[in-house]
């Protein structure tokens, strides 16, 4: 039977697992110190697959029966537009302040002058 990881492929999850061990395993765009095995493992794989070493793809997602799918889709939908009609709320309240702000100013420079 054939190896379903290259050798290539299992040092360089084997540095990355030992890397993380010292606390020296830094992950990629955050640059913090990686703490979880699953997560050394994951990173060594991906340089792994960067250097070109034989490494099975990544698992996608299974896509969900069309039942299930509707009702995540449905959920998702109302939760995005929640959040919009709360910005929009916040954003509205923000210019309203201000406006009041600014024609409190206006009025107590009338008074000033006068």
């Amino acid at each position: 039977m054939a190896r379903k990881y290259s050798k290539k492929a299992a040092a360089k999850v084997e540095r990355a697992v030992k890397k993380t061990k010292a606390g020296t395993l830094k992950s990629g765009r955050s640059g913090k110190t990686v703490k979880s095995r699953k997560q050394a493992i994951a990173i060594g794989l991906s340089e792994a697959r960067a250097a070109g070493a034989k490494v099975p793809s990544k698992k996608t997602a299974k896509k969900a029966s069309k039942k299930s799918g509707a009702k995540t889709s449905k959920s998702k939908t109302s939760k995005a537009k929640k959040s919009k009609a709360k910005k929009s709320k916040a954003k509205t309240s923000k210019a309203k302040t201000s406006k009041a702000k600014t024609s409190k100013a206006k009025k107590s420079k009338a008074r000033a002058s006068k």
